[in-house]
C-alpha cells in the first residue's frame, strides 16, 4: 500500500444511485470535504454514460483522484472513464476511490474499502492507495470491450438481476433474492457454451457463470469467497444446468459461499477465458450493466494493477 498526498478531489455523484437516495447524502459529503478543507470539486451525472466522460476528462488533471459516489454502476462507468484515460497514456495510472451509496455496493465490498459513508471519507484524509487489475469483456453491445471492477454474470445470474432492478420497492439483497426465487420458477434453458479457459477448451450446458474480480453480487451471493482484486487473476465459478432444487439448492451455498464444495459446480483462477455458444444465447452482465441479452461471443481477460484505489483507513 502506498500513501499519495490527494491534492484535488472529483467526486463524481449519480442522482439516482440507491433508488434516488444518493443525493440525499450530498450535503454530509459537501461538509466534510469542507470541514476537512480538503480541495474538491462535485459533478452531478445527468444521464447514463455520463460519468464515464467526467471520469476520462477529470482524472487527467495532476494530483486529481475521481471519487465515484453511488453504486455498482456509478463505479463501473467511472473504472470505464479512467480505463479510457489511460490508453490514451500508457504511463498513467489513475487513482480513484469509491464512496457507497447505492444499492448493493459489492464493488466496494469486494474492493476492500470501507462499509460506511463516513469511514470511506476519512479514508479520503489518509490517502493510503493500492495498485488493482481491472477485467476486460469483448461481445456482445460492446464488441470493442466493457471494462469491469467486480464482475461478470452470465445466464441465470444476470436474468435474477434483470428481475431484480424491475422491483422499485425492494433494495439491495432481498430483491436479488426474490428475482432468484422468480427466475428458478420460469427456469429457462441453458445455452450450450463452448469454452476456452486459459487455453483449454471444453463444451459446458451451465445454469450460471460468474468471472469475479471482485467476491461478491447481490449484496449476498459470494461468487468469489476468497476472490482478490490484486492478485492478477480472475476468479471463475460455474453451475451446470440442473434441477430446479438442485439449483436452489446451490443458490444458498452461494449465500455462505461455499458452492466450491458441490458436484455441479467448478472453480478455477484464470487469466483469460472464451466463451461461445452453440445453442442458444447468452444474457450476460457486468458490473450490473447489461453487455447483452443473446450473446453468441464472449472474450475477458484480467489486466493486472490496470488502477490505483484509495483503501481503508
Amino acid at each position: 500500500m502506498k500513501t499519495v498526498d490527494l491534492t484535488h478531489l472529483s467526486v463524481i455523484l449519480n442522482p439516482i444511485a440507491g433508488k434516488g437516495n444518493a443525493i440525499k447524502k450530498l450535503p454530509h459529503i459537501k461538509k466534510f470535504l469542507e470541514d476537512n478543507n480538503l480541495k474538491h470539486e462535485i459533478h452531478i451525472t445527468e444521464k447514463p454514460g455520463h460519468a464515464i466522460v467526467l471520469a476520462e476528462e477529470l482524472c487527467q488533471n495532476e494530483g486529481t483522484a475521481v471519487i465515484a459516489a453511488g453504486g455498482d454502476g456509478t463505479t463501473n462507468e467511472i473504472i470505464n472513464g479512467l480505463m479510457h484515460a489511460k490508453n490514451k497514456n500508457t504511463d498513467f495510472s489513475p487513482i480513484f476511490g469509491v464512496l457507497p451509496i447505492g444499492r448493493g455496493n459489492d464493488f466496494a465490498f469486494g474492493a476492500g474499502v470501507p462499509t460506511s459513508l463516513e469511514d470511506c471519507l476519512k479514508a479520503l484524509l489518509k490517502g493510503n492507495t493500492q495498485p488493482m487489475d481491472i477485467g476486460l469483456i469483448k461481445g456482445g453491445d460492446y464488441p470493442s470491450g466493457r471494462y469491469f471492477g467486480n464482475g461478470i454474470g452470465v445466464g441465470f445470474d444476470t436474468i435474477v438481476g434483470l428481475e431484480a432492478a424491475k422491483m422499485k420497492h425492494i433494495h439491495g439483497a432481498a430483491g436479488y433474492m426474490i428475482g432468484a426465487i422468480k427466475t428458478l420458477i420460469t427456469y429457462p434453458a441453458a445455452p450450450e457454451i463452448e469454452m476456452e479457459i486459459n487455453g483449454e477448451k471444453g463444451i459446458y450446458t451451465p445454469a450460471l457463470v460468474s468471472i469475479m474480480n471482485g467476491r461478491r453480487m447481490g449484496g449476498a451471493f459470494f461468487m468469489a469467497p476468497d476472490g482478490k482484486n490484486n492478485d492478477g487473476f480472475l476468479n471463475l465459478c460455474m453451475t451446470q444446468q440442473g434441477t430446479r432444487l438442485k439449483l436452489l439448492q446451490t443458490m444458498f451455498h452461494y449465500t455462505k459461499g461455499t458452492q466450491g464444495q458441490l458436484d455441479n459446480t467448478k472453480t478455477a483462477l484464470i487469466t483469460s477465458i472464451t466463451l461461445k455458444a452453440l445453442k442458444g444465447g447468452m444474457a450476460v452482465h457486468a458490473d450490473g450493466e447489461t453487455i447483452c441479452e443473446n450473446g453468441k461471443l464472449l472474450e475477458i481477460s484480467c489486466l493486472p494493477n490496470a488502477l490505483n484505489i484509495i483503501k481503508g483507513i
